[in-house]
């Protein structure tokens, strides 16, 4: 593809846990740094100064229908050249999912982004089967989603395109994903982000897909001691939210969001995170959203 970076001025991330950077390294103003703040600041260092509008509106635990009905219509009204979009997890991982509603859904969001002018980034999600024993009964949604995603890119005319974490290796490696298994570490942000600028014709400086070399393997003490702590850790309260209808992001809005306008509030961020005249500083524009790193 060709390199679309320079040509990029203002950037809007929309979906869940994911694009909020849930795991990843905290901001002085208590939020998550995130592959998609690490996409804007490469982003803005091709601006020459000048400058980058982005807004995240991400929300750890939302559905699709949430993310389309809380984040799409803002993230439209920005105008901005290049959107993600991620979403529709959170779903699959729930008994009973109607993959078709996801599809309609997460299409409807595509198609309204795509309409109003923006480069659209997608993504297939990662194959949890490879590295967590149990999780096999999400594959059918999750490669159901895929092929979707897939045939959405190829059907809009290059206008939008697809991030493939599903067939990379290196994110079957634990090293890659938190303490919750669910979310990425800093370094699998930092992948997810060189992934992105890669679909979006970024010269490629390293190949993100490889896996880091290996690593001696806990003992079996060592692995029931992780268990137990994931279990009652993050799965425990996880069952708990589910069974009393709660998400981990109640109440919560995305960092670059203002509930009382309905609105997006995009920052102008440069090489440094420095803000331009009359803007606040990226890393700590806005009240964090909490350093309890926990899922849906």
């Amino acid at each position: 593809m060709e390199n679309t970076a320079t040509t990029i001025t203002s950037y809007v991330a929309v979906g869940d846990s994911f694009t909020e950077g849930m795991c990843d390294d905290l901001l002085p103003g208590g939020r998550y740094r995130g592959w998609a703040d690490r996409v804007a600041a490469a982003l803005a260092a091709e601006r020459a100064g000048e400058g980058l509008r982005y807004a995240n509106l991400a929300v750890r635990g939302k559905l699709i229908g949430q993310i389309c009905d809380e984040q799409v219509g803002p993230a439209a009204a920005v105008g901005a050249d290049l959107v993600t979009l991620a979403g529709g997890l959170n779903d699959a991982l729930r008994p009973g999912c109607d993959i078709a509603h996801v599809r309609e859904r997460l299409g409807a969001a595509a198609t309204a982004l795509l309409d109003g002018g923006a480069t659209v980034v997608l993504f297939t999600s990662t194959d949890p089967s490879r590295r967590m024993p149990g999780s096999a009964r999400l594959l059918p949604a999750i490669l159901d989603l895929k092929a979707f995603v897939q045939d959405l890119a190829r059907d809009s005319g290059g206008r939008a395109v697809v991030v493939d974490l599903f067939s990379a290796p290196c994110f079957d490696d634990p090293r890659l994903w938190a303490d919750d298994r669910l979310h990425l570490s800093p370094e699998g942000h930092r992948r997810v982000a060189v992934a992105v600028l890669e679909a979006l014709g970024w010269p490629a400086a390293e190949d993100w897909r490889v896996p880091l070399p290996p690593a001696a393997p806990p003992g079996r003490p060592a692995r029931i001691r992780a268990d137990l702590r994931w279990f009652g850790g993050h799965v425990g309260p996880w069952i708990g939210r589910r069974l009393r209808g709660r998400s981990s992001g109640d109440g919560m809005t995305g960092a670059h969001f203002d509930a009382a306008r309905d609105a997006a509030v995009p920052t102008v961020i440069t090489w440094l995170g420095l803000p331009s005249a009359g803007e606040r500083p990226w890393t700590d524009d806005l009240p964090g959203t909490g350093r309890i790193c926990a899922g849906g």
